[in-house]
């Protein structure tokens, strides 16, 4: 498959045979991390990630894969960029082109990666937006695959609380991709948007899975093989909402019933950070508002034996660098 110079944008935009091929290549090169293997197959090659919204994750995966690869990274955080600012998104594509062999960005609108993919004439790779969050999407089902045996083909995800969010749209449509059941598990007022439904429902039914919306917990009850969820208010968003959206999710708080009574062998996923306890400045802040210790997830299930979320963290370093990788391998200049 030539990957060469296509840009990473959303899952929609690949195959299912091209999601598996990358599924692979990540799980080669984590071996090689493992074992200590040389893969600086860029000695030569530079990129640049570019953040409106900061992040752990996503940076030190995006840096370390770059690094590993014997790229030169330059990180350009939401004050070190004009762009959007003084210089428009199509001029900054066009200057960074010259200077870098692929452009990462995370942000807010999906219009903004899109953009600059447009203009730049090497892969750009979408880091999160708004309505997507790939690269997360990718690691996710690296992790299922690792811990549940394989092929996903008839298994089902769970994604619970706010279903309407940049994960739950990625890992809906992998999993219609991917031949994997998704039940979107929240309240009404916070489902998934028509447009995404539209698109992922017919693809899921011609790879044999379903796609589900319920507001019903009992829905999960020994159909689960994954339950996933976020937390409840996201970066960029108003912090008046919390009341709000503490009001709409509480009683989709993951619990140790509710992995309890998922399937057997059943896997708790997280795309972090989450509010389990009050070892954070916003947990302290909203306990002191709302007298919640715990927000999406106990800390019971988070530390229990259920839980995946530091492999599926490690992850995206693994799936990020195979993107990558097969988006710059055979081309010098990354030309699309």
């Amino acid at each position: 498959m030539d990957f060469a110079g296509k840009d990473f944008l959303r899952i929609l935009d690949f195959s299912e045979e091209e999601l598996h091929y990358m599924l692979n290549v990540a799980k080669k090169f984590k071996e090689m991390k493992k074992k200590g293997q040389n893969h600086k197959y860029f000695p030569n090659k530079n990129i640049a990630i570019v953040f409106e919204k900061t992040s752990t994750r996503t940076r030190c995966a995006f840096e370390v894969a770059g690094y590993d690869l014997g790229m030169g990274v330059t990180y350009l955080d939401p004050t070190g960029s004009q762009m959007g600012h003084k210089e428009s998104t199509a001029d900054t594509a066009r200057v960074l082109a010259r200077f870098y062999d692929g452009i990462e960005f995370r942000g807010f609108k999906q219009e903004t990666v899109e953009e600059l993919a447009k203009y730049a004439d090497v892969p750009v790779w979408n880091g999160l937006t708004d309505s997507c969050h790939p690269t997360q999407a990718l690691a996710d089902f690296m992790t299922m695959e690792e811990k549940l045996g394989g092929n996903l083909k008839g298994k089902t995800l769970a994604f619970v609380g706010d279903t309407h969010n940049n994960v739950s749209n990625s890992l809906m449509a992998m999993s219609a991709k991917m031949g994997m059941n998704y039940i979107a598990c929240g309240p009404k007022e916070l489902k998934p948007s028509d447009e995404i439904l539209a698109i992922c429902q017919p693809i899921a039914k011609k790879n044999g899975a379903k796609i589900t919306v319920t507001d019903d917990i009992n829905k999960l009850k020994e159909t689960a093989d994954a339950i996933y969820t976020d937390v409840w208010l996201s970066l960029g968003e108003d912090k008046e909402k919390w009341g709000e959206r503490i009001e709409q999710l509480e009683p989709y708080r993951v619990t140790m019933e509710m992995m309890q009574t998922a399937r057997p062998g059943a896997i708790f996923l997280h795309c972090l950070p989450s509010f389990h306890d009050l070892n954070t400045s916003v947990a302290k802040d909203v306990n002191e508002k709302f007298g919640i210790s715990e927000m999406e997830v106990t800390n019971e299930v988070f530390e229990s034996k259920y839980s995946v979320v530091f492999d599926e963290a490690e992850n995206r370093m693994h799936t990020i660098k195979a993107v990558m990788y097969l988006t710059l391998y055979g081309d010098n200049k990354g030309g699309k």
